[in-house]
């Protein structure tokens, strides 16, 4: 048995209490300032309000401004912030994780820099907070379904092969499967940019909707399309990172943008826009909804004319991308480019 404190405690932070406690070790929920109710929640009767379960027997909820007693003597530390609680994360945790202390992230997303560099969040973490190991999760996985304990196989990846292993031990149960890769690069930038495309497929979903019903007809064929070329724009942008494309064919790639596809905010997104609701429209609605999606876009379209600039891309190789990228942050309809996909290498 090992001490496991997770460090935010909204969706995916919380429900990897399930392996854990099920692994029958002590786990601390912490809270970030923005969790306050979710604490209270269990407190008060054990409930997740947005997981809508009790959380397993022995799990102790700590506010945010108990983190330091909470991180005491923790044997991993599991960030289960969003991309948007990066800096929180460094700020207050930082100065209580201990070298040799491995660091665990659920979190998606990467950093767009001056030149066009993109780097892991991994990567951003380890700039700042120097001598601690960190490491992330890639692969399907919806919070609601692991906390249901149904089948879940995802890829523990980090630089460091034998804490990969050790974190394997900690963590795999019955439904919970691992698999490890010391490509950061390749499973980050697929987790990363999931959002985006998942994004995408969205719009397919939700012009079927506005043209209404057609009998058996569903749309699957544009979707389809959509999901191959978002598979073959990770592909290239997994290159760029110098990760290996062969995460391009497993969980890591199509298989966490497929599970995406199905459900939560990010496919709700594309579906308003794909309806031909402006984004700045879309946006009021699902006012307070993280939409890592959209920053994810924004950050890697943001790059790409500047790596492109250093002759380190070719832009028409990211038509889907852009085109995202237009409809979000400069207010074009949602036109498809078919015409321009799957572009020879």
């Amino acid at each position: 048995m090992a001490a496991v404190t997770i460090i935010g405690a909204v969706m995916m932070g919380t429900a990897m209490c399930w392996p854990l406690a099920d692994r029958a070790h002590t786990v601390r929920l912490v809270g970030t300032p923005l969790d306050e109710d979710i604490i209270r929640s269990i407190r008060r009767d054990r409930t997740h309000p947005r997981l809508e379960r009790e959380i397993p027997p022995g799990v102790e909820p700590f506010f945010a401004e108990e983190l330091p007693e909470a991180v005491q003597g923790a044997e991993l530390i599991i960030s289960g912030v969003s991309s948007f609680g990066i800096d929180w994360f460094a700020q207050a945790a930082g100065p209580h994780l201990q070298p040799g202390v491995p660091v665990l992230s659920v979190t998606k997303g990467l950093a767009d820099q001056p030149d066009g560099s993109l780097l892991t969040l991994p990567d951003v973490l380890s700039r700042r907070l120097p001598g601690i190991s960190f490491n992330a999760i890639g692969g399907p996985c919806i919070a609601h379904e692991l906390a249901a304990r149904r089948q879940t196989a995802v890829v523990f990846t980090g630089p460091d092969a034998e804490i990969l292993s050790r974190l394997r031990d900690l963590l795999a149960a019955g439904y919970y499967h691992i698999w490890l890769s010391t490509d950061v690069a390749g499973v980050e930038t697929c987790a990363a940019l999931k959002n985006a495309y998942a994004l995408a497929v969205g719009l397919a979903v939700g012009m079927m909707e506005a043209a209404g019903p057609d009998g058996l007809a569903h749309s699957y064929n544009p979707q389809a399309a959509l999901f191959g070329q978002s598979c073959y724009e990770m592909r290239r942008l997994v290159q760029l990172m110098g990760g290996g494309e062969g995460n391009v064919a497993w969980l890591p790639g199509p298989g966490d943008l497929y599970v995406t596809v199905f459900g939560g905010r990010t496919v709700r997104l594309g579906k308003m826009l794909g309806q031909g609701m402006p984004f700045r429209e879309a946006r009021r609605i699902l006012a307070g909804v993280t939409l890592e999606s959209v920053e994810i876009v924004t950050r890697v379209a943001r790059a790409l004319p500047k790596l492109a600039a250093r002759g380190l891309v070719d832009l028409a190789d990211f038509p889907l991308l852009l085109h995202l990228d237009e409809i979000l942050n400069q207010d074009k309809p949602v036109a498809i480019p078919w015409e321009r996909f799957f572009r020879a290498p």
